[in-house]
């Protein structure tokens, strides 16, 4: 998947009548009273292209699938585009029964404009001797954009992405036992690391969405999941003169002014930091849960992946980022029913335990197995009283890309104060919002 892909928007969600189903034990699949007859067959649209460890993980889950349940599953493994392709498609006959995204994607592509069918049904499958919806944590069904206002699901999530401040544990051992617990710890640490006469942090400056994460995650860290949601849809630009707002900005500041990133960073183009991060040239990465993955191809030889959390700002309760990527039904899907028993099928603990320890990637279900790489994300996730989405969930057309980003950008990269950047923001957002009408 693509670096500049991941980088986080947001969901709106919607309410939708349920359907009942009766449901069964043992592998996950729901009975043929169900309405999703043996020897049907459904359509699916994957985003992951054949080859990879996604991709081989669900195939051979749909195969296991097509055993037990003598379904047929007709799959097109489409990669990226397959959320902008079903849009023109939704008023064709070419409409597959069910297609997985992130859930930014699936709502652009089906959840805000009222396309999608709720999965009530298969979150009231049992799988394993549970319903699936006693599965998924929570604290992850909480998150409004997993629900619609009626509280019925229009996503089933099978994988979620989160973030971390990565670091080579052979080198750095005492970060595994020790990591800072406060933004002033944090600064101690990378002074430290400048008086041993080592690089603190890597970053490639041209990625806006991995420069916006110091901002947006100081806010959030000090003001709680929503506070920068709060300031980017405020249309009279008043929030952004809170003190929070530019003590967040006088954070990502105290980055640059104290020499603490990478020589180069703000004329670097992706790969280049992240491959010196790796190969050790610097310390500390904080990106995505995908980077084990993403850099072990060229990582310093016995580099040992491992991470800690954005350091509190505030006193805030624990938190933690989570972005899902996940199953959807459109509206006018032709077997919705059989949709709706693969989705559940899909949630086994196998096929989670798969997504864990083959592909690597964050399973949804709490008890599914993972990689070791991912160790302290997971507990970071499992530990967090509250979960927040990417961006904070900020999803008004262009404002990140056009408005956000690039000033934001100035600010990473030196070009702008915190002060600055603040009345800059201000003036945006109130200019994004009167354009709107």
């Amino acid at each position: 998947m693509s670096t500049k892909s991941r980088i986080v928007r947001t969901l709106a969600v919607l309410a939708g009548a349920s359907m009942a189903l009766t449901a069964c034990g043992g592998g996950g699949t729901a009975d043929s009273s169900s309405g999703a007859k043996d020897g049907g067959t459904v359509t699916y649209w994957s985003m992951w292209k054949v080859g990879e460890a996604q991709q081989k993980v669900l195939a051979s889950a749909i195969a296991d699938f097509e055993k037990e349940t003598g379904n047929k599953v007709d799959v097109q493994w489409q990669g990226r585009t397959n959320t902008k392709k079903i849009i023109p498609a939704l008023n064709t006959n070419n409409v597959p029964d069910i297609i997985d995204g992130s859930n930014a994607n699936l709502d652009i592509a089906l959840g805000s404009t009222g396309q999608a069918l709720p999965m009530t049904d298969a979150y009231n499958t049992e799988i394993d001797g549970k319903k699936l919806s006693e599965l998924i944590p929570a604290k992850f069904a909480a998150v409004s954009n997993i629900k619609g206002k009626d509280g019925q699901p229009w996503m089933v999530p099978y994988s979620l992405t989160s973030d971390g401040i990565w670091f080579n544990a052979e080198k750095s051992p005492d970060l595994v036992t020790n990591p800072p617990a406060s933004w002033d710890d944090f600064i101690s640490l990378l002074d430290k690391e400048k008086a041993a006469g080592q690089t603190p942090i890597a970053a490639d400056g041209d990625i806006a969405g991995y420069n916006a994460y110091w901002f947006v995650s100081s806010l959030i860290h000090s003001e709680g999941p929503g506070s920068f949601n709060k300031i980017a849809t405020d249309k009279t630009g008043a929030s952004w003169d809170s003190p929070a707002v530019l003590d967040a900005a006088k954070k990502v500041q105290q980055l640059v002014d104290g020499k603490y990133l990478i020589d180069g960073y703000n004329a670097s183009k992706w790969p280049a930091q992240q491959q010196a991060w790796a190969t050790g040239g610097a310390d500390l990465l904080f990106n995505g849960s995908w980077i084990p993955t993403e850099t072990g191809t060229y990582a310093a030889p016995g580099f040992k992946y491992a991470s800690f959390a954005f350091p509190s700002v505030a006193s805030q309760p624990s938190m933690a980022r989570a972005d899902f990527t996940g199953f959807a039904i459109p509206k006018n899907a032709k077997n919705p029913a059989i949709a709706q028993k693969l989705a559940a099928f899909l949630m086994n603990k196998k096929n989670q335990d798969d997504m864990g320890t083959v592909a690597k990637v964050l399973p949804v279900r709490a008890d599914a197995a993972i990689s070791p790489e991912l160790t302290a994300v997971k507990k970071n996730i499992d530990d967090a009283k509250e979960i927040y989405l990417g961006n904070d969930g900020v999803s008004a057309p262009g404002y990140l890309e056009k408005n956000f980003n690039p000033t934001d950008d100035l600010l990473f990269l030196g070009k702008i104060d915190a002060g600055e950047f603040v009345s800059k923001m201000k003036a945006e957002t109130i200019a994004y919002w009167k354009a709107q009408g």
